[in-house]
């Protein structure tokens, strides 16, 4: 089952998720880019900046859900971005070669499967001394996602919840030696954010919009309220709120490499 996207959710967080993408579109230091892509760009907000930055560019965001496609089409983004609904790996499969001086992925590469494998056909798609730059997130192994695992695997929602989508990255230095080996110049680094959420059960409200949203869905009608009472449960227990916020620490894969020119 493919899950579906909720841009609503998503941006509940909109500040928080779009740290990142500042900090990683920071250190691409491109000065006069003619093509900048996006490739998954949710519902637009963070691909507006790439267009800010780069004002006489092509920008384009590219996004495989239908839903964020739109949101993104009827925001004031489109004023300055084309967004068109694609799959990143039909993309990088389409595109030409060189084509693209500055390449963006923001929170994606983590939802498509054996995604390293893709790395050089993303790398081909930048220009001579272009720049590809992506971030993943890095905390799969936190509470947030372990008690997700834990209890997905718990009668009566296992039946339910094999074989969802999961998400999965690999460390710094796996994606540096990999575009090492490609001839890029890169800058690999990882962040922990502590971001202080507030609200009622607010890690249920940050990971339904995107981590847990494949297993909340898989899950029928009938099961999913009890599910989502435990697990919010859970993540109180874990991530505790004394009466200034939730402090939720989330840890970030960062690169950005220049291809040989």
């Amino acid at each position: 089952m493919r899950s579906t996207w909720d841009p609503q959710r998503y941006l509940a967080f909109a500040d928080e998720r779009g740290r990142p993408f500042v900090d990683l579109v920071a250190r691409i230091d491109s000065t006069d880019p003619r093509v900048v892509v996006d490739l998954g760009c949710g519902p637009g907000n963070l691909t507006s900046l790439l267009a800010g930055r780069w004002p006489a560019a092509a920008v384009t965001g590219v996004d495989s859900s239908a839903d964020m496609v739109r949101v993104a089409s009827d925001s004031a983004a489109a004023a300055r971005v084309v967004f068109h609904k694609a799959d990143l790996r039909d993309w990088v499969r389409d595109v030409e070669p060189g084509s693209v001086d500055v390449l963006v992925s923001n929170a994606t590469l983590q939802w498509v499967p054996e995604h390293l494998a893709l790395l050089p056909a993303l790398a081909a798609a930048v220009s001579p001394g272009g720049w590809l730059a992506f971030q993943v997130p890095g905390n799969h192994v936190a509470p947030s996602h372990t008690l997700l695992a834990e209890l997905a695997a718990e009668p009566p929602y296992a039946a339910h919840t094999a074989g969802v989508e999961r998400v999965g990255a690999h460390d710094a230095t796996t994606y540096l030696r990999a575009l090492q080996g490609l001839g890029g110049e890169v800058d690999a680094w990882e962040t922990t954010y502590l971001h202080v959420l507030q609200g009622e059960d607010p890690v249920f409200t940050w990971i339904s919009g995107t981590g847990a949203r494949p297993t909340l869905q898989a899950l029928p009608e009938d099961l999913r309220p009890g599910f989502e009472s435990e697990y919010k449960a859970r993540l109180r227990a874990a991530y505790p709120d004394d009466g200034h916020g939730v402090a939720f620490p989330f840890r970030r894969i960062f690169v950005v490499a220049r291809m040989p020119g």
